[in-house]
């Protein structure tokens, strides 16, 4: 079809048509209409616009009864007309507005058909587009206010009442651009005077629209969302209009007198004066805080998001209008920080971070009251909501604390200055953050490091490093994530407020009581962190930045004030081995001194009855004040250097306690000051400030009585250096053994920790670096030696000579000869067994200061095992194995302290108390590895009767003991003298008969009866005893169980006859045959002095 470009072509082409529809209004007619106009230019079509909509309009306004159909079809034509040109004239736009207003009844009248609505909703939004701005300007007078409140209400109506989501969303989108709030690019902005008016009008709609907005926001969720988000949108665009503070400033004070001729229209419009401002203020509020609660909350990310822009739009524009509504406003906007859609997170961060720049609270007096208020208010409710909420609701009220405290920002301090806001804030804090104290096994967990081996500096370091916040589990919440806001909110407030004033008073509630401490001091590390501006989180920077000498002089306060003796010498548990009179004397330091909670020494005085509770809060206090140690170092960095004189020895202390919550805390604040001091590692640390140190610990073991930790700071100091602390130290060991001496009746467990420090270190900085590789190269050794021999091949000499030896042995067997020659070949050599001297042979070499040292030590040791404490008798067990081991490579004075020691060695290993047996044992292993020889005969007479004696006791009860008896001393004791009896008649070079004693107290412990632990303890004793005599552990194993008869290798010999043959399979048979073909394995692979497994 041909285009009509011009007005005369396209009129000839639509006359008859449009005569045609106004003659018979029918749907055929409509069709036919729009399918001409579709041929028509937009040109010609705009001067023709008029003639064209006749036709259209008198359908709408035909007398008589309309069918939908035909009423539809017009609605539709209308529409397309209108998108095609613009309406230029204010009459025709007033009338269009009114005609199709009438095909939309009012609420009392039956509704039409949804697809007619709809169809009415469309052409009065292409309506409103295509209107010119003047003809548009025009239609927003006072004469035409009756028309726009008509049509308002019919929208306002269609989006409550109807359940088409299409119709909704239709009739909120034309509200939208008949309040002159759409988003399309086309309309220029209202001058100043056009907006005011519109104002005004708009005024008279402002309480039905906003409540019917509010109703349908509040509506069913079917709607679905989108309705939700044109609603939200439409209700803050008309509000932040009407209620704008710049229009508001320009009203006048009295109401201007209308003409005479609009008196009547005039009525209709209100004068938005400051009592009209007040009132609808107050109204909104609650139609606010209405309309936030529920848009918080919605599932649909979307209308999250648009609230966000209702409170940034109405916070910009109605700034003083709606000032009763911004606690509503902020408490979204801040809620929403931590919302679970990251758009949302990221809108209302720009928000925020839009309001801090532009200084919104800073320039508003009135705004940053609400927040005060607001901030009290729940400061007030933080305890109860903590405690009624779930871990999520928690955490919405705290983002919400945290929001109000960025926010406020600078002027945060007009909260701090009010006793009653900072009282209410800090006691909410110190409630929130209280601890859980009931665990056990804060207490339980002990530091066993005097009673295990010395761990190297690096493993040391990476455990420290690995450990170094310890997690703390609070009463009212359990999510990580809580404590970190709560962090954030003690930072934020260091790095706005006053610094002084927030210390003060936080270390005011640190000395009120007990109950506040914890919590008091977690504070007070991260005000610190804060002022600092470590690990904060801001919405803008503060106006003055603290200087490094404020900050040193509250860290300073908070410094002395932790490691008081009152604060730092707490009771974390009852330890009986260190009850001494000096120590149960309790220096007490003011009203901090409490029950349980200042305590001087690591032992409550008897009166006071000391609980799991209170020893619990007092290891987490500990813990919390080091881990403030370590936040002032990183704070102050270098310039803690300063401090090291009054914060290095008592760290070292705690790094020392028995507590392992407590030591690894100390170890990790260790780690934070050689960080911030520039230190390479805690050595370093320790070693560029042992002078003082070193004094520190001299000065204190004169006043053991007041100082009983100065041991524990040696210790430490010994755990985390190296050898070239040693000449350092020297003297201060002295001492300690000096003082010894003088208190070993009630101090002897204390030194005895230190001097296991010692020795473990100078195991490791000078003794072999691993006994176990070491015993490995001797057997590698020992096993190529023997493949050596048998690569040689058996002379016939040797032969003859093996049959001499077996003929003499079976002549000593039958008591032919006397036994002097077996027990000369028991005996030790002469050069072996020296006389015990205490000094040196003449000409010998000097012995070096680390074992000169270990040697001193020993000789305390030898005098303490017999000490009536049954734990100082066990530590002086494990510091006298250690000694043994630096005194290895210097034998001509470890046999002779070996000597001395024996007596005293033997009496533990023979005593009733299971716990001493086991740790002399072990003590008795070492130095059978060490000593060799020189302890034979004394072991085969002193010790082995008694040993096997005990195993042969109690082999018939652990045989029919249950699974329990596995957690027994008595098992354990059994245990380690299996595991340790191979290897000590290895060592030893036991001779036959010895070897005949073992053998026969273990093989009872090859019954399947007995515990399967016990089973392979003493498999492992018959392996080594193949490795010391192979042939007589087979005759002895073949006597009990022997699998098969052995085939003479000659006809003329007679088979063996063993008195295993034959038997029936027991409960040996199973143990007996794996070590059967364990010797066989050895046997045939020519090495039968492999070590066992």
């Amino acid at each position: 079809m041909a285009v009509f470009d011009t007005p005369q072509d396209a009129f000839g082409a639509l006359r008859p048509v449009c005569v045609q529809l106004t003659q018979a209004q029918t749907v055929e007619n409509v069709a036919q209409l729009e399918a001409r106009l579709a041929a028509v230019g937009a040109g010609a079509l705009q001067e023709l616009q008029e003639y064209v909509l006749f036709p259209l309009r008198f359908a709408l306004k035909a007398p008589g009864p309309r069918r939908e159909r035909v009423v539809q079809r017009v609605l539709r034509c209308v529409a397309a007309v209108l998108l095609s040109t613009r309406v230029r004239s204010p009459r025709l736009l007033r009338e269009l507005l009114s005609e199709l207003c009438a095909c939309l009844p009012p609420s009392p009248a039956p509704a039409p058909s949804e697809e007619l609505q709809l169809a009415a909703v469309r052409a009065l939004q292409a309506l409103m587009h295509s209107a010119q701005w003047d003809a548009a300007v025009a239609l927003y007078q006072p004469s035409c206010l009756p028309l726009l409140g008509f049509a308002v209400s019919l929208l306002l109506g269609l989006a409550e009442r109807e359940r088409a989501k299409q119709i909704k969303v239709a009739a909120l989108e034309c509200l939208q651009v008949l309040v002159l709030r759409c988003e399309c690019q086309e309309h220029p902005c209202l001058r100043e005077e056009e907006e005011q008016r519109c104002g005004d009008l708009f005024a008279s709609f402002l309480p039905g629209v906003s409540m019917a907005l509010a109703r349908i926001i509040a509506g069913d969720v079917k709607q679905g969302h989108r309705t939700t988000v044109i609603a939200v949108r439409l209700f803050y665009q008309i509000v932040g209009f009407v209620m704008a503070d710049e229009q508001l400033a320009r009203v006048p004070k009295q109401r201007e007198k209308p003409p005479v001729e609009h008196s009547k229209v005039a009525e209709l419009i209100v004068h938005r004066g400051p009592e009209w401002s007040k009132s609808t203020s107050e109204k909104l509020s609650l139609l606010l805080q209405k309309v936030v609660e529920i848009s918080s909350v919605h599932s649909h990310w979307k209308v999250r998001l648009e609230l966000v822009e209702l409170v940034r739009h109405l916070l910009s524009s109605c700034r003083l209008s709606l000032v009763d509504s911004f606690t509503h406003l902020l408490k979204a906007l801040v809620g929403l920080v931590n919302d679970e859609n990251s758009e949302v997170q990221s809108r209302c961060n720009e928000v925020l971070q839009g309001i801090a720049e532009q200084q919104v609270i800073a320039q508003s007096r009135a705004l940053a009251d609400v927040l005060s208020e607001n901030l009290h208010s729940l400061a007030t409710a933080l305890p109860r909501l903590m405690n009624s909420q779930d871990d999520a609701g928690k955490f919405s009220t705290l983002s919400l604390l945290l929001g109000y405290l960025k926010l406020l920002g600078p002027k945060i301090n007009i909260v701090l200055n009010s006793v009653s806001h900072l009282h209410r804030l800090s006691k909410a804090l110190m409630q929130v953050l209280e601890l859980d104290v009931t665990d056990v096994k804060i207490v339980e967990d002990r530091r066993w490091g005097c009673m295990g081996g010395y761990e190297p500096l690096g493993s040391v370091q990476h455990g420290v490093q690995k450990g170094r916040c310890q997690r703390k589990y609070f009463r009212f919440f359990t999510e990580e994530k809580i404590f970190q806001l709560l962090q954030q909110v003690c930072r934020v407030l260091g790095y706005y407020g006053n610094i002084y004033l927030l210390v003060d008073h936080f270390m005011g509630l640190y000395s009120e009581s007990a109950v506040y401490r914890k919590q008091a001091a977690m504070v007070l590390n991260e005000l610190i962190a804060g002022a600092a501006g470590v690990g904060v989180d801001v919405l803008q920077e503060r106006e003055v930045s603290l200087s490094m000498d404020d900050l040193k002089g509250s860290v300073m306060s908070i410094l002395q004030e932790y490691t008081d003796q009152a604060n730092w010498y707490l009771v974390t548990s009852i330890d009986t081995e260190e009850v001494s009179h000096e120590q149960l004397s309790v220096p007490r330091s003011g009203p901090a001194a409490l029950p349980g909670a200042a305590c001087s020494s690591v032992l409550p005085s008897p009166e006071l009855h000391v609980t799991t509770h209170t020893m619990n809060s007092n290891v987490w206090q500990l813990c919390i004040q080091l881990e403030g140690v370590g936040c002032f170092a990183a704070v102050l960095g270098r310039e803690f250097r300063l401090l090291l004189l009054s914060a290095l020895y008592p760290v070292l202390e705690k790094a020392g306690d028995k507590t392992l919550l407590i030591s690894e805390t100390a170890q990790g604040t260790l780690v934070d000051i050689c960080e911030a001091c520039g230190y390479d590692s805690v050595q370093g640390l320790i070693n560029e400030n042992a002078d003082y140190l070193v004094n520190g610990i001299s000065l204190n073991l004169r006043q053991l009585a007041h100082q009983p930790r100065a041991a524990q700071v040696l210790g430490s100091m010994l755990r985390h250096s190296d050898a070239s602390l040693l000449p350092l130290v020297e003297d201060v060991i002295q001492d300690v053994l000096s003082a010894l001496d003088q208190s070993y009746d009630n101090q002897a467990s204390t030194f005895l920790s230190v001097l296991h420090s010692l020795m473990a270190a100078l195991v490791q900085w000078f003794g072999p670096s691993c006994s176990e590789e070491h015993q490995q190269r001797q057997a590698e050794e020992r096993h190529s030696s023997t493949l050596s021999q048998m690569q040689q091949g058996i002379t016939s000499q040797e032969v003859k000579q093996f049959f001499l030896d077996y003929v003499k042995q079976k002549q000593i067997a039958e008591g032919n000869l006397s036994e002097l020659g077996d027990e000369e070949a028991d005996e030790v050599p002469p050069l072996a067994k020296p006389e015990p001297s205490s000094s040196d042979t003449e000409g010998e070499t000097p012995l070096p200061s680390h074992a000169q040292l270990a040697k001193d030590v020993m000789e305390r040791c030898i005098h303490l095992l017999s000490d009536r404490n049954l734990r100082v008798r066990l530590k002086v067990l494990d510091v006298l194995e250690l000694c043994v081991t630096v005194l290895h490579p210097h034998g001509n004075h470890l046999l002779p302290m070996a000597h001395r020691a024996w007596p005293a060695l033997v009496t533990r290993l023979i005593s009733n108390d299971p716990l001493a047996v086991l740790r002399a044992f072990k003590v008795l292993c070492t130095l059978a590895q060490k000593c060799g020889d020189f302890l034979r005969q004394r072991f085969s007479k002193d010790v082995l009767p008694k040993l096997t004696s005990s195993l042969h006791n109690q082999a018939a009860a652990s045989a029919r003991a249950g699974p329990v008896y596995n957690h027994t001393l008595a098992f354990k004791l059994q245990l380690a003298v299996l595991q340790g009896l191979g290897s000590l008649c290895e060592k030893l070079d036991m001779g036959e008969s010895d070897l005949n004693k073992v053998a026969d107290a273990c093989l009872v412990y090859l019954s399947a009866k007995q515990p399967m632990k016990l089973q392979e303890a003493a498999q492992s004793v018959f392996l080594h005893l193949m490795r010391v005599d192979p042939d007589s552990t087979w005759l002895l194993l073949t006597d009990v169980c022997c699998p098969h008869p052995y085939e003479p290798p000659h006809a003329s010999l007679q088979p063996p006859k063993l008195r295993g043959m034959g038997r029936q399979r027991n409960e040996f048979t199973d143990n007996i045959l794996l070590l059967l073909e364990e010797l066989q394995q050895r046997e045939s692979a020519g090495t039968p002095g492999a070590p066992p497994p």
